[in-house]
């Protein structure tokens, strides 16, 4: 059975990068410098598409995001017209906790969501609860974020249930006034 070894070894070989993880830390050097307090600060627009597990696109949205800050708690109040004619509206608060890291928290989030930030990168990992038919359902959401301009921010976010990945959403938030 020298075939099933070796098989066995080049499966474990192709699974082997699967396994590895990316972390915000890996960007702890970019620029520019994504600073939350300073892009996330006045007027935003954000504009994407939410894709199913194949990876077709199955809506898009546009939203308008007024970012303000006091007494050091970040406030977004997310407005989104989908293109089917719904709107939503979620609103974050965000907390710092320690250098680098903050707690995000919204209406429809279970639990605080976890906020890592290095270099030009926010990571934000948390539950989102959404209707699915008569009820809701608790999708795990890894949403990353790379500030590539001073104003542009590509967020990336990947949708999971049951450790699969069921959907993705792909959107741009552009900084439409500047605060700093």
């Amino acid at each position: 059975m020298p075939w099933f070894k070796l098989l066995l070894a080049l499966s474990a070989a192709l699974l082997m990068p699967g396994c590895s993880s990316v972390s915000v830390d890996d960007y702890a050097g970019r620029s520019p410098a994504l600073v939350p307090e300073n892009f996330f600060n006045g007027a935003l627009t954000a504009h994407g598409v939410i894709k199913d597990r194949g990876g077709k696109v199955i809506r898009y949205f546009n939203a308008d995001i007024n970012a303000y800050w006091r007494d050091g708690i970040g406030t977004l109040e997310e407005d989104f017209v989908f293109d089917d004619g719904e709107k939503s509206r979620r609103v974050w608060t965000l907390r710092p906790t320690g250098t680098g890291r903050y707690e995000g928290t919204a209406g429809d989030v279970v639990g605080p969501g976890q906020v890592r930030v290095a270099g030009n990168s926010m990571f934000l990992d948390y539950v989102l609860r959404i209707p699915y038919g008569d009820g809701t359902l608790d999708l795990h959401i890894d949403d990353r974020m790379y500030l590539v301009t001073p104003d542009i921010l590509i967020n990336e976010s990947r949708m999971i249930k049951f450790g699969f990945n069921v959907g993705e959403i792909l959107l741009v938030i552009e900084r439409r006034t500047r605060t700093d």
